[in-house]
């Protein structure tokens, strides 16, 4: 289960930088989905055989002096709740600011572990220089330069030291883990307590983080399932936060702990730009999706026609990954609630999906003999053999061709679609490689 790291700091001193060098080494297997916002503020980071993920709370502050260093407050008010590690972020080379000894302020009294980091230290005198930081009282600074990495990788080792949490929740592993996630007000408490029921026959809470319970496990109309926390229960005075931070940094946790995510969207409303930032995280992630639709009750005409025109702008907007189930339903009248857990757990079977070697290769074959890749400067590509990979976490394949590296994106998205038609993948992402025969 995954921890949590947030990087906080004024403007200007880095935080970015350290961002990329902390998750440069999954940006290429990452890729950048077109079109969602902020995309860069969150990553995964791997060092010493761990993984946690990074936040870099600096891509949301509104900048406008007013309410800006208010903006700042909160989001380190936010980090302090939500992450495991905080790194404070100062710049050596401006020494310390108002803004700076504020956040240091809100840091001392947080019961969250703080790892003061000293960037733009970029030789011996820079780090004599950084000694005045000991003022804040917050222990030793780290001396790094995120430019150049410097200082970097034990930066990391101290990182991994500071995990308090033993993550290691037994939970069993054939039964499926689902999230429900969303932004704010779209249904998200009352569509868990109508899968729960009034009587809230919870059969077991599994206290999986240090804050509070993740998976809670039911066996309800013949389904078993864990239902994966959003922690979105306690209500925050939403008046003024920035509700789209707010929305990802809540959602992080549940969707790296679930296997399927159900994505509501609020029908009175349609996607906005909120709903794409999580939907890329659930893609980053690759997890299960199944979108839910709700408040359904509340729209007037339901004729086939305007269900038709709702799902296929749901599907534009989250092109080119379109084969998902969508489900109209309501919360509060219990419409299609049964579905919803059917659709989750065929979707959790589909990304178990095994497909024979033979029976691959006989479809697919024939298609691409038939359909090769176009060829590129003169030269023709060959596929000669395709395979799913064993074990892994969603369904993998691999297609030997002679000149792998000319094989583009298109012709690849046009492969999934094409066994997407054949069998059922509706749901989970899966995993095209194209490999040197």
């Amino acid at each position: 289960m995954g921890n949590l790291v947030a990087i906080v700091g004024r403007p200007n001193v880095g935080k970015s930088t350290l961002f990329n060098r902390l998750t440069q080494t999954r940006h290429a297997i990452v890729s950048d989905v077109a079109g969602t916002t902020r995309d860069r503020q969150y990553g995964r980071c791997e060092w010493g055989g761990k993984e946690f993920s990074v936040v870099d709370t600096g891509g949301w502050v509104v900048n406008s002096d007013d309410v800006f260093e208010e903006e700042i407050r909160k989001q380190v008010k936010l980090a302090i709740d939500e992450s495991d590690v905080i790194l404070f972020v100062v710049d050596v080379e401006n020494g310390i600011t108002d803004l700076d000894d504020e956040v240091a302020g809100i840091l001392r009294r947080s019961k969250t572990p703080v790892i003061l980091v000293a960037n733009k230290a970029d030789n011996n005198q820079d780090q004599y220089a950084a000694a005045e930081f000991y003022s804040f009282g917050l222990g030793e600074p780290y001396c790094i330069s995120a430019l150049t990495g410097s200082g970097t990788g034990d930066l990391l080792d101290l990182i991994l030291t500071k995990f308090t949490s033993q993550l290691d929740a037994v939970v069993e592993d054939d039964i499926p883990r689902f999230a429900v996630v969303g932004r704010p007000n779209a249904g998200k408490s009352s569509i868990v307590n109508a899968f729960i029921g009034e009587e809230r026959n919870v059969v077991t809470d599994i206290a999986g983080t240090t804050r509070d319970s993740i998976y809670t496990k039911y066996n309800k109309f013949g389904f078993e399932f864990y239902l994966v926390d959003t922690a979105g229960i306690r209500k925050k005075n939403k008046v003024n936060e920035d509700l789209e931070f707010y929305s990802v940094m809540r959602s992080i946790r549940a969707i790296e702990n679930a296997d399927v995510c159900v994505l509501m969207v609020d029908a009175t409303r349609g996607i906005e730009g909120q709903d794409l930032n999580i939907f890329s995280l659930i893609q980053k992630n690759q997890k299960g999706l199944v979108v839910v639709v709700n408040k359904w009750d509340l729209v007037e005409d339901k004729s086939d026609k305007v269900i038709k025109t709702f799902e296929n702008a749901i599907r534009e907007r989250l092109a080119p990954f379109t084969d998902f189930p969508i489900i109209f339903a309501s919360a509060v009248t219990k419409q299609r609630i049964f579905k919803v857990l059917e659709c989750a757990e065929q979707v959790y079977k589909n990304r178990t999906n095994r497909i024979p070697t033979s029976k691959l290769n006989e479809e697919m074959l024939p298609l691409i003999e038939a359909y090769p890749p176009p060829s590129n400067k003169g030269k023709y590509i060959k596929i000669k053999y395709c395979m799913q990979l064993p074990g892994t976490q969603i369904p993998s394949f691999v297609f030997f061709a002679n000149l792998p590296q000319y094989v583009k994106e298109p012709y690849r998205r046009f492969l999934e679609n094409q066994m997407r038609q054949r069998w059922n993948f509706s749901g989970t992402p899966i995993n095209i490689f194209i490999r040197q025969k």
